[in-house]
């Protein structure tokens, strides 16, 4: 089942694909954004600054929401070369 063919490709599985693919970019970004956030706390704690938090994150909220639009954006456009390369040009099958 996992290496068998795609079906025919239709819309609900392409909104379901770009879909997935979506979030996982916006999960993607909050990774990249708590990796950053953790250096630079790092860096700001060894040189001894005084740090002022916004709920719980020290990025201010528009840094924030950059990095999920971002993230969203990315992954919108990762799910669609994806799709391109499953479902209609058939890259895998090319290959054998």
């Amino acid at each position: 089942m996992l290496f068998s063919k795609p079906g025919k490709p239709d819309s609900l599985k392409k909104a379901a694909y770009l879909l997935s693919a979506t979030i996982l970019g916006v999960l993607l970004s909050l990774i990249a954004q708590v990796l950053i956030e953790v250096n630079f706390l790092c860096s700001a704690l060894n040189q001894g600054q005084v740090l002022y938090f916004n709920g719980s994150c020290v990025f201010p909220p528009m840094v924030q929401v950059v990095f999920y639009v971002l993230g969203a954006v990315a992954g919108f456009f990762f799910g669609d070369l994806c799709w391109r390369k499953v479902y209609i040009e058939r890259v895998w099958e090319k290959k054998k």
